[in-house]
């Protein structure tokens, strides 16, 4: 399983910005901008907390099962593979989606802010933006977490020179 990459996620959220601008420019002047959900930033910030939370819980039971505590709860690898899918998965939509709003927040903040009800919706798409960061945040965190230590024949054998 490859790790994820920084330059990918910026990437995404770039270019989805960028379209999401022009498209928000684009129905601006065609008719009435849809707006941006308030539960946007909720389900975003829920999954972020989901995130930090399994990475938490298997840290602890990791960390309970290397110095051999007495029934500690050992970690199911398929868990932890699934674990750091559903965080790599959850990562790339979540740049894609904090850039979609990132592009529609910056469309509104140009357009201009006297309009209550835009000044809202920048909001409502800046929070989006700060709870997508969350979730890549808590996705690089748990992918730590359950990364495995290096394999010696990986390494040049560097474990057995230096014995």
């Amino acid at each position: 399983m490859k790790q994820l990459r920084v330059s990918v996620l910026v990437g995404l959220f770039a270019v989805a910005g960028i379209l999401s601008w022009a498209g928000a420019r684009l129905w601006d002047s065609v008719g009435t901008l849809p707006s941006v959900p308030v539960a946007a930033p909720i389900v975003l910030a829920v999954i972020a907390v989901v995130l930090a939370a399994t990475a938490f819980s298997l840290r602890s039971r990791l960390r309970a099962q290397r110095e051999r505590r007495p029934g500690a709860k050992g970690v199911d690898p398929l868990l932890a593979a699934r674990a750091v899918v559903f965080g790599q998965a959850s990562a790339l939509v979540a740049s894609l989606v904090a850039g979609m709003y990132g592009g529609v927040g910056v469309f509104l903040l140009i357009d201009g802010l006297e309009v209550p009800a835009r000044r809202d919706q920048a909001i409502y798409a800046g929070a989006s933006v700060l709870a997508g960061a969350c979730v890549v945040a808590a996705a690089f965190f748990l992918e730590r977490v359950c990364k495995l230590p290096e394999d010696d024949d990986e390494n040049g054998g560097t474990a057995a020179k230096a014995a």
